[in-house]
């Protein structure tokens, strides 16, 4: 590395603003936000919003990627004993395979499951029928255990195009991205972990933690306890968007 020329340097470094273009904006296709989801259906709805009407309350969903891991059934604990429910995207391979009691608890105590892959590979650089495999293999194997095939999935990295929400739709899938990151794959210092979250967390809003990290679950509790202090109502992506239906191929985020 530290022989290249300066060109390559440069290239180097535009490669790298690129990079960080797309993580910050997730994708490059058209986006719908759960609360413009919500308002579209709220003329035809006939109660249908779950436990709290999010036109009203002032909403926010609680998700969790690249699970489940060893430290999810103390997250679990922690949002029992604190009454939240969350969305879990769940890894296929070494996650869903190599955990599926935990698979089977989420689910049993009214999270949302959901998909993150089967291998976290950037679906964006594989072709169809990889895509494909790389969402119907985890939905079957979710499915396997807990009776239920997930209704959304997160692509990896947020990185989404015409052809992932083609196969998204066909699968029956909504893709969610977020508008809150803690990117805790980077530090495990919980109060930061915090922090980060506290200063992006906003009425409807999609936060974006990793269960399989050592700093994240020791930050959920004193952020699920600002944020209702702060007079916020946690829900599941699915109830975020009530009484709209999460819509198979449609990118959602705040």
């Amino acid at each position: 590395m530290h022989g290249k020329t300066k060109s390559s340097g440069a290239g180097l470094a535009a490669a790298l603003v690129t990079v960080l273009t797309l993580t910050l904006s997730g994708c490059s296709t058209e986006t719908t936000a759960p609360a413009t989801a919500r308002g579209g259906a709220a003329a035809d709805a006939k109660g249908s919003f779950g436990p709290v009407d999010c036109r009203k309350a002032k909403c926010i969903a609680l998700t969790f990627d690249a699970g489940p891991a060893e430290d999810t059934p103390r997250l679990l604990d922690v949002l029992k004993e604190k009454k939240v429910p969350a969305t879990f995207f769940l890894l296929g391979k070494n996650h869903v395979l190599k955990h599926p009691d935990t698979v089977r608890r989420i689910a049993a105590e009214g999270h949302e499951v959901a998909n993150h892959t089967w291998t976290h590979g950037i679906l964006t650089d594989k072709e169809p029928d990889e895509i494909r495999a790389e969402l119907e293999r985890t939905q079957l194997a979710i499915e396997e255990i807990t009776g239920k095939r997930p209704r959304l999935m997160r692509p990896p990295q947020g990185r989404t195009d015409d052809t992932v929400s083609t196969i998204s739709k066909e699968l029956g899938l909504a893709q969610i991205l977020w508008s809150a990151t803690a990117k805790d794959y980077s530090t495990n210092d919980s109060a930061l972990i915090r922090k980060r979250i506290l200063d992006q967390a906003g009425k409807d809003g999609i936060i974006l933690l990793h269960d399989i990290y050592k700093g994240t679950v020791p930050a959920v509790p004193g952020i699920i306890d600002t944020l209702k202090e702060r007079g916020y109502t946690f829900v599941t992506v699915p109830q975020l968007m009530a009484p709209a239906e999460p819509e198979p191929g449609t990118v959602y985020r705040p």
